[in-house]
């Protein structure tokens, strides 16, 4: 109980100093949406006046007041769940931008990080046990040339080979313009045709790191005294490197799994950026771009708190894998 309670009052210290950290930083950055709205006009001959500075900043609702002030009403607005209107999207509020990009980022990048965990962990495995054989050397010589790739290098990579050479794939996009997005079945394989490219991008770089990660836990267990015995009383090979190696290698990538896991709601921005798929990563660039302080509020909001609430399940997780930590 006493692990719970200290894990509890650290998850709420942490949630409240994201939340002043979220507020702070877009007012750190140097510009603000006015004078990008003022730079865009300025940049077609006309000139600015101050009646047009006040219209745009009545327009896009500018933050007024002491930062004491703004602080304590974004708190508020934060307890009610409003985010305000997105700058960038005048017509609609923060909320409903965020919802519509977020389940193209749940989607992607959840299914993606899950196929890399499984495919990673179990390469992992088998380079681990076959540790010093050509086996091990082909999976760790791979997984150290995928790591090494950016992400955006090879999604352009596979852009330009597979989507503009060969038009295997569409070249930008979520979906097909014109189309409604709805659950009918031939949306959705319109939707998965559009995300095959940016989930390989993903996939790959991705891998490399569960391979290594199960890879080196795996060999570290292989040396326990446990493994010894167990192999000295005849156990068969598939029992020990799946029930007494694996299981216990695994623990470390579990804490890793979970905060991927927690990481999805941020998606991918670069990845998401190159391919213009309509996800959270791609929305945050927008905002960042645009000097949008309410939507990159709460997308950088949405972000924290999902990998604190990661974070915090998976050390109550992990005490029930491991009593070790409760002592």
């Amino acid at each position: 109980m006493r692990y719970v309670l200290r894990k509890v009052a650290l998850f709420v210290l942490t949630v409240w100093a994201a939340v002043t950290l979220n507020f702070a930083l877009p007012r750190l950055m140097p510009g603000s949406p006015v004078d990008a709205a003022l730079s865009k006009l300025a940049a077609t001959g006309q000139q600015i006046t101050n009646a047009q500075r006040k219209a745009i900043e009545i327009q896009l609702g500018a933050p007024h007041g002491s930062l004491l002030g703004q602080y304590w009403d974004y708190l508020k607005n934060i307890a009610q769940l409003k985010f305000g209107r997105s700058y960038s999207f005048p017509t609609e509020t923060v909320a409903h931008t965020i919802g519509k990009a977020l389940p193209w980022t749940l989607v992607l990048v959840g299914a993606t990080t899950i196929f890399a965990f499984i495919v990673g962990t179990v390469l992992g495995v088998y380079a681990g046990w076959r540790r010093g054989t050509r086996a091990d050397s082909s999976v760790t010589i791979g997984a150290t040339f995928f790591a090494g790739v950016p992400p955006f290098w090879l999604g352009l990579l596979l852009l330009y080979a597979l989507a503009y050479k060969l038009n295997w794939f569409a070249i930008k996009g979520g979906y097909t313009p014109g189309l409604t997005p709805n659950l009918s079945l031939s949306f959705l394989s319109d939707a998965a045709q559009h995300s095959v490219l940016p989930a390989l991008t993903l996939a790959i770089t991705t891998l490399s790191g569960w391979v290594f990660g199960m890879r080196n836990n795996m060999i570290n267990v292989l040396g326990e005294d446990y493994i010894t015995f167990a192999e000295a009383n005849g156990l068969r090979t598939r029992t020990i490197a799946l029930l007494y190696t694996a299981r216990n290698a695994l623990l470390p990538n579990v804490t890793s799994f979970g905060l991927s896991l927690g990481a999805v709601v941020g998606g991918s921005v670069l990845v998401e950026s190159v391919f213009s798929y309509p996800g959270l990563g791609n929305l945050l660039y927008i905002a960042v771009t645009n000097h949008d302080f309410p939507l990159m509020q709460a997308l950088l909001l949405v972000i924290c708190l999902s990998m604190l609430v990661a974070i915090f399940i998976v050390d109550l997780l992990y005490a029930r894998l491991d009593p070790r930590v409760l002592r």
